[in-house]
């Protein structure tokens, strides 16, 4: 069973920037379309960003020209360089496949605020 470790978040303020990765276990991952998603309190989890295997990009609106996805398929990491963050923006950060087909992990919390 393919494991997904998120790390990297934590409290900014308004304006300030994160970087969030995502480490996956087993020998699949160069294979995934891989996505962040966000679950903000009281809402369903979305998607912010989907990476395919040979880099191609793609971002939800509401982060488009802030957010950066990338990843190092040797490394079996992704990442979400996140800038310019709004409040709007809290949520628990997770990753998976673009069809979310591997067990979640426990995400990490981002928070901002003033």
């Amino acid at each position: 069973q393919v494991q997904l470790v998120e790390s990297g978040g934590g409290s900014v303020q308004p304006g300030g920037s994160l970087r969030l990765s995502c480490v996956a276990s087993g020998s699949n991952f160069r294979f995934y379309v891989m996505a962040w998603y966000r679950q903000a309190p009281g809402k369903q989890r979305e998607v912010v960003a989907t990476i395919t295997s040979s880099g191609n990009t793609n971002y939800a609106d509401s982060v488009q020209g802030r957010f950066t996805i990338s990843r190092d398929n040797p490394k079996n990491t992704m990442y979400l360089q996140m800038n310019s963050l709004k409040p709007e923006d809290t949520a628990v950060y997770y990753c998976n496949t673009y069809e979310a087909t591997l067990r979640w992990g426990q995400g990490t919390q981002v928070t901002v605020s003033s």
